[in-house]
């Protein structure tokens, strides 16, 4: 490994040749680079970040990272990657909806569907959580759900979305860190009322 504040040059003993595109500057495949990046990540949470972002910014596919990640037969880190790659193949697209699956798991709520399509007149959009039985949203709102250009957009799906008899809860990523158990307590008395 040679390091200094410009780049960081690691080796792997995992290399095989298909780890490289076979076009232009050689490089590693995307999944290949998210998995490695996050084994040598400073913290689980920037590991879970990397492999998300890759996903959320289209770069990789989640199942690709998966295939890539049963390639890792020891290391640290493995147990909690497989952890956030399954979130990841069942759709969870960015950290607090990470911390959103692992905080229902903890608490036993049933597992709910995630970034479900659904489309109103103004066009199509993604649910963060539905539970299908429940007629139960939960959408995860982080700091750019503040801003003025999503406001009214935001406002306009969850209308419609409870006009179409839905229930809609909005859970702030700083309430999920702050008031998780006031906000669960929301999330379950609304799975509980159709129980």
């Amino acid at each position: 490994m040679r390091r200094t504040r410009f780049y960081d040059i690691r080796q792997t003993r995992r290399w095989c040749a298909e780890d490289i595109v076979p076009i232009g500057i050689p490089r590693s495949r995307p999944p290949v680079a998210a998995i490695r990046g996050a084994l040598w990540a400073r913290t689980d949470r920037e590991a879970a970040y990397l492999v998300t972002a890759t996903v959320q910014q289209g770069l990789v596919h989640p199942n690709d990272l998966g295939l890539e990640l049963l390639r890792v037969k020891r290391h640290r880190r493995r147990v909690p990657l497989s952890e956030i790659v399954n979130d990841i193949l069942d759709g969870a697209r960015a950290l607090g909806e990470l911390d959103f699956a692992k905080e229902c798991r903890r608490r036993e709520l049933p597992r709910p569907d995630r970034q479900v399509l659904r489309q109103d007149n103004r066009g199509r959009y993604y649910l963060d959580v539905y539970w299908d039985a429940h007629s139960v949203v939960v959408e995860i709102d982080g700091i750019h759900h503040t801003w003025a250009e999503n406001v009214v957009g935001d406002a306009l799906r969850q209308n419609f979305l409870t006009l179409e008899s839905d229930t809609v809860l909005r859970l702030p990523l700083l309430g999920l860190r702050l008031q998780p158990d006031a906000f669960f307590a929301q999330i379950r008395g609304a799975l509980g009322r159709i129980a």
